[in-house]
C-alpha cells in the first residue's frame, strides 16, 4: 500500500480561482476567539475523536467537547468505562469556529473542511491513533471524502462500521454526531426526553463497538497481498477442485450487441490465490476455464452473480453450474441500507482498502450510459502501455476480495 500517506493526498490542491487549500484560503481564523483549535485530551487508551467543529462554548473555553453536546457525549463515554480528556484526544474537522452573518453558529462548508484536512491528517501521523472515531458527516468528509471519489453519502450509510484502515494504520469508526442525539431527545412538543431514543440507542452501540477495539484488545487487520498468477495457457487450472470465485471484465454491461466479449478473467482458488488471464479467443484455448464452470463439483462465487452468468451463457455458450455465493445479495442481506452493497464499499469497511478501482473505472464505464448495450473504453485501456497490467490486476482482486468477503459473510449467516 506504499507509504503513510501519498504525496496526493498530502499536498496543496490548486483551485480555479487560484486559492489553495489553507487557513489564508478558509479565513475563519480571523472571525474567532480560539483560531487553529489544537488537540486536546491526554490520550490514554489511543481514541481519537474527530467532531464537526468548535460551537460558541468550545471557542469561548479553547477546547473541544465543551458545549451541551459535549457534556452528553463525556457523560455517554463515561457510562461505557471512558473518560473522554483523560482517555482520548479531541479535535474537529475544522479546528475554528464557523459562523453565521449574525454571529451564531453554523455547520462548516466542505471547502472549510478541505482547508483544515492537512491539520487533520497531521495530527493522526504524529500521535498514531488505534481507534478514530468520526462524529457525522463533516468528520466522514474530512478523513474519507477525498480517498473516495464518488457517492460518499452521509452518516446514516457509514455509521456501525469499524474500518481497519490501511492509509492510517487505525479502525475509523463512524457514527452519530452527539447534537444530533440531543435532537432527538426533544419530542415532536419540544419537551426534553429523559429514555433513549432509537437514534441514541444506535449511537451507543456504535460507541461500545469502537470501545471494545481497545478493551479487547482487537489485533489491526493487516491487508495480505494475495498470490496474483499471470497465465497465457489456462490447462494449469485443471487441478482446481475447492470452491472459486471468479469474475470478468467485459466490453460493457450487458452482452448481447455485436463486438462485445469478455477481455479479461480472474479465478480465485482461495482467499490468498488467484489465477488471471486475457480471455482467450478461441474455443479451444479457452476450454479448460470452461470445464470448470460446467464442474457441478466445483462451488461459484461472485459479485452480482447475475453479470458473470450472463456473459458466460451469451459468450462462452456455458451455462454456470452450482452457484453457491453472491456477495452482493448477501451484502444486502445482512445490511439493507442503501450505498453499501458494492463491492468497493465493501473492501473498504471490511479490509480498508479504499478506491483499489479508482484507476481502470473510467475506462470501463459506457460512453452511452443509458444503453446498456453500448461498448465501454476497456479496449482503449489494454492499448495503453500499462492498460494490461492495470486491467489484470483489478480483475484479480476482484475476485480475491469476492473470495475473502464471500467467507466472512459465510461466518455470519451461518453457511455451511
Amino acid at each position: 500500500m506504499g507509504g503513510f500517506f501519498t504525496k496526493k493526498e498530502t499536498a496543496s490542491k490548486s483551485r480555479p480561482d487560484g486559492k489553495s487549500y489553507s487557513c489564508a484560503a478558509c479565513g475563519l481564523y480571523r472571525k474567532c476567539r480560539s483560531p487553529r483549535m489544537e488537540p486536546f485530551g491526554n490520550f490514554k487508551k489511543k481514541i481519537l475523536n474527530i467532531g464537526e467543529a468548535p460551537g460558541e462554548v468550545e471557542d469561548r473555553n479553547g477546547r473541544p467537547w465543551q458545549g451541551k453536546s459535549g457534556k452528553l457525549l463525556q457523560r455517554t463515554y463515561e457510562k461505557l468505562g471512558i473518560d473522554l480528556f483523560e482517555d482520548c484526544l479531541n479535535i474537529n474537522a475544522v479546528n475554528c469556529r464557523p459562523t453565521d452573518k449574525n454571529g451564531s453558529n453554523r455547520v462548516p462548508t466542505n471547502f472549510e473542511a478541505e482547508c483544515c484536512r492537512k491539520s487533520i491528517l497531521k495530527v493522526i501521523k504524529e500521535y498514531s491513533p488505534k481507534v478514530i472515531v468520526l462524529f457525522g458527516n463533516m468528520a466522514v468528509y474530512s478523513l474519507i471524502g477525498h480517498r473516495w471519489k464518488k457517492n460518499l453519502g452521509g452518516i446514516t450509510k457509514w455509521r456501525g462500521w469499524t474500518i481497519p484502515d490501511q492509509d492510517f494504520n487505525a479502525w475509523i469508526c463512524p457514527t452519530f454526531h452527539p447534537s444530533f442525539i440531543e435532537r432527538s431527545k426533544f419530542s415532536s412538543g419540544n419537551n426534553y426526553s429523559q429514555s433513549r431514543t432509537a437514534e441514541e440507542t444506535i449511537w451507543i452501540q456504535d460507541l461500545k463497538q469502537a470501545i471494545a477495539l481497545i478493551k479487547n484488545k482487537t489485533p489491526f487487520l493487516v491487508h495480505e497481498e494475495p498470490t496474483i498468477e499471470v497465465i497465457e495457457d489456462l490447462s494449469v487450472m485443471r487441478q482446481i477442485t475447492m470452491p472459486i470465485a471468479f469474475d470478468y471484465e467485459t466490453t460493457g454491461i450487458k452482452p448481447h450487441a455485436i463486438g462485445h466479449r469478455i477481455v479479461c478473467c480472474s479465478v480465485a482458488t482461495g482467499p490468498n490465490h488467484v489465477y488471471v488471464f486475457m480471455m482467450p479467443k478461441k474455443r479451444k484455448d479457452a476450454q479448460p476455464f470452461v470445464d470448470i464452470l460446467e464442474d457441478e463439483s466445483i462451488g461459484k462465487i461472485a459479485q452480482n452473480i447475475k453479470f458473470e452468468d450472463t456473459w458466460s451463457v451469451v459468450r462462452l455458450r456455458t451455462e454456470v453450474k452450482n452457484w453457491i455465493w453472491d456477495t452482493m445479495q448477501a451484502s444486502h442481506i445482512l445490511d439493507n441500507r442503501v450505498g453499501v452493497t458494492s463491492l468497493a464499499f465493501q473492501v473498504y469497511v471490511q479490509f480498508g482498502i479504499i478506491d483499489f478501482k479508482n484507476e481502470t473505472d473510467p475506462y470501463l464505464k459506457s460512453v452511452e450510459e443509458k444503453n446498456g448495450n453500448a461498448l465501454n473504453r476497456i479496449m482503449e485501456l489494454i492499448a495503453k502501455p500499462e492498460g494490461k497490467k492495470l486491467l489484470m490486476t483489478r480483475c484479480a482482486y476482484d475476485s480475491i476480495y469476492e473470495y475473502r468477503l464471500a467467507i466472512i459473510q459465510m461466518k455470519i449467516i451461518g453457511y455451511e
